[in-house]
């Protein structure tokens, strides 16, 4: 009797095998980009890692690129030296400088990733340059800069001036993301599933 009381249908996953290989792929990518190493100019060391976190939105969209962040901080967090500079540990996220552009990094992701779907399928150069300044520079320093300034002691201002140094880098970054993210959703449509309402125009 028990053998014929079964579920008809299988348990569906949270993620297909297919997103979490993507998810996979791109916490691997945003490790390897810190083993170059950190440029340090300034109390939050530069690192190539950023670019991985817009790539990571640009490509995935909100749900996957998030949560490619997500599991490289995790592994992170438990100790492995995955930021550039082989430094990892729980103390990284809490009296760090660099804490807050972590967490920035998760909202970086999200914000990137939403609107690049708006912008699909047709992707435009200069609103998804925009888009990525938003989630990549702007999200990212919104909650970096305001905690560095209290694992610091500084003052939010003085916080604000030594961020000047960063921007050079990241726009460069910004434009890297938005031309590889072109040429990728050109090759491959549909990473991104188009927000309803926009599903279906091309």
């Amino acid at each position: 009797m028990t053998d014929t009381i079964r579920s008809s249908a299988p348990a569906r996953r949270i993620l297909p095998a297919r997103d979490l290989a993507q998810i996979a792929i791109f916490a691997a990518l945003i490790a390897a980009l810190g083993l170059p190493g950190p440029l340090n100019i300034g109390p939050v060391p530069i690192t190539m890692q950023t670019l991985g976190v817009m790539l990571a939105g640009a490509i995935l969209g909100p749900r996957k690129g998030t949560l490619a962040v997500l599991l490289f901080l995790v592994l992170t967090a438990v100790g492995l030296p995955l930021l550039a500079g082989a430094r990892g540990g729980i103390g990284v996220f809490t009296v760090s400088p660099a804490a807050g552009y972590l967490y920035g990094w998760l909202l970086g992701a999200f914000v990137t990733g939403y609107l690049t779907a708006r912008l699909l399928p047709k992707y435009p150069f200069w609103p998804a340059l925009g888009a990525t300044i938003l989630g990549g520079i702007v999200a990212v320093y919104l909650l970096g800069i305001p905690v560095m300034a209290i694992n610091l002691g500084l003052p939010l201002w003085t916080a604000i001036g030594l961020n000047v140094a960063f921007l050079p880098g990241d726009l460069i970054k910004v434009i890297v993301t938005v031309l590889v993210a072109r040429q990728v959703h050109k090759a491959y449509p549909g990473l991104i599933a188009l927000p309803k309402g926009r599903q279906g125009h091309a």
